[in-house]
């Protein structure tokens, strides 16, 4: 071989080796990273059933707005643990069971094991009242779901003092690439669908958001009048979503200040908008972004203030409780090394192809692609199937409220939803006419036009409520949503009037 052919491939080498070093550095995340989405995965796991616990018989239970027997006749395929019970104190064990494993993984004990059952329990909540489901919803399972690809253990964990070992310092494999790039595609998805709008490239998306009042709460309803600065908002956002594939293309300080620019209007959601623990559940995500450096710079602020020293103690703490039981290993090392290797390959396949699944998911979403139909019963099961068109490609065009005028036996007439006299006026705040952020999106999902089937379901359920607890009985439900135009520039709009559904409560479900 000539020096020229041996300079010719060691370029190539150099090359090649340059490429896989920048490809590397893109899907490389720190270990410490890691271990911060999963103390916020499963602090949201704690948080998400406990708010949800104040609806669990309206939303979980037989006694609810989703029967079994609707939920069944509604949906061909459940795949739900909580659907296989209808009372509620077996939802509340369920919940519970969840919540032990939710503290397990923000401690990391037993890190995969916890992971895990998170994961297919909140599958199948989710899939136990879909109606009552958000972006977040579908987010916060894909975190779970590529959390069982990832090492979320190896760093401020339990596990990891049980290890003997040393932890990692970054971790690059497909687990990451997925996670990053999960992240990355909810925003480009969602970046097409809006620029396929008009009030995204206007400027006027974020004044439309905030002139409807079901949405506003907190600092929102201070600033919803200031159109200049939501104007300013919009066109902030909509510039990071079409600048979010450098979340993955970039590596840095760039990769760090587009990551804390999202941050920042997610936390701003949060103080303005009820959407739930939505914004949280993405900033858990975007945790996976920040390089070495900011965990370094965390991990010494909290050795500063003897925040580092508390939890090292509370570890070895935990320890002495629980003491430390030797399981021998009856494999042979050099086999268990090589079932190791097959489990790791076995899992990286399964990634891959999920990644795949995924990416196409999200291109048929923007009409770019199509899931082959074989595939669609793997997204169906695992409800990894994404869309991602939150307020696109434009937000609501209308406002609303509901009013349900009940019959009763003395002659009387009451709103049985909230409680008191039968009104027609505009509420003060339409926000305060539901009860919490999953009653929205619940009741906005009954408004819509292909749901009459649950309109006499949430009829048939406000009949029960009302009857279990008040002496006079109602005999009928009537449902009414008042719809406003989203009309930000004008003083006022009209009100439309729309009957949804009359139910007689002593006639069957789904009359």
């Amino acid at each position: 071989m000539t020096d020229r052919a041996i300079g010719g491939s060691g370029r190539v080498r150099a090359v090649a080796s340059r490429v896989a070093g920048a490809i590397r550095r893109r899907f490389e995340v720190d270990a410490r990273a890691l271990a911060a989405v999963r103390v916020a995965l499963g602090t949201l796991v704690i948080a998400d059933l406990a708010l949800r616990a104040r609806n669990l018989v309206a939303f979980y239970t037989d006694r609810g707005v989703l029967p079994r027997a609707a939920l069944f006749g509604e949906y061909s395929d459940v795949y739900s643990v909580h659907a296989l019970w209808g009372e509620a104190w077996i939802q509340a064990v369920l919940f519970l069971v969840a919540g032990v494993f939710g503290l397990a993984l923000l401690v990391g004990y037993r890190t995969r094991i916890a992971t895990a059952v998170s994961w297919v329990l909140l599958v199948s909540l989710h899939a136990r009242n879909p109606m009552v489901l958000n972006g977040g919803d579908v987010l916060f399972r894909m975190l779970l779901f590529w959390g069982l690809f990832l090492p979320l253990g190896e760093r401020w964990s339990l596990d990891a003092r049980r290890r003997d070992r040393r932890p990692r310092a970054t971790i690059a494999s497909v687990g990451t690439a997925a996670l990053l790039g999960q992240m990355t595609v909810l925003y480009v998805t969602n970046a097409v669908h809006k620029t396929r709008g008009v009030q995204w490239l206007n400027g006027e998306a974020i004044v439309y958001v905030f002139s409807l009042d079901q949405f506003t709460v907190l600092l929102g309803n201070v600033i919803a009048d200031v159109y200049p600065l939501l104007r300013l908002f919009t066109y902030v956002w909509i510039t990071l979503v079409v600048l979010s594939p450098l979340l993955l293309l970039s590596a840095g300080k760039i990769r760090t200040l587009l990551a804390t620019g999202f941050v920042g209007m997610h936390l701003g959601m949060l103080a303005t908008m009820k959407i739930g623990i939505f914004p949280l559940i993405v900033v858990a995500g975007l945790l996976a972004f920040y390089p070495s450096w900011v965990w370094d710079v965390l991990e010494n602020s909290a050795t500063r203030v003897g925040l580092r020293a508390r939890l090292v103690a509370l570890a070895k703490r935990w320890e002495q409780v629980t003491g430390r039981v030797p399981v021998p290993s009856i494999q042979h090392p050099a086999r268990s090394a090589a079932l190791g290797r097959a489990r790791r390959v076995a899992a990286s396949a399964v990634a891959v192809f999920f990644v795949v699944l995924i990416l196409l998911s999200n291109a048929q979403a923007v009409d770019y692609a199509e899931v082959p139909e074989d595939a669609e019963p793997v997204l169906e099961v695992t409800q990894t199937d994404q869309y991602w068109r939150m307020f696109a490609p434009d937000p609501l065009g209308t406002d609303g409220w509901y009013v349900t005028r009940g019959e009763l036996t003395n002659g009387s007439e009451v709103d049985v939803l909230a409680g008191s006299r039968v009104t027609w006026e505009r509420p003060r705040n339409v926000d305060t006419t539901y009860p919490t952020a999953r009653w929205r999106k619940y009741l906005r999902n009954v408004w819509s036009t292909w749901n009459h089937d649950h309109r006499s379901y949430l009829a048939h359920y406000l009949c029960g409520r009302w009857n279990r607890s008040h002496d006079v009985d109602v005999t009928e439900v009537h449902l009414y949503y008042m719809a406003q135009d989203s009309q930000p520039y004008n003083e006022t709009e009209p009100v439309d009037k729309h009957y949804l559904h009359g139910h007689e409560c002593a006639g069957p479900l789904g009359q």
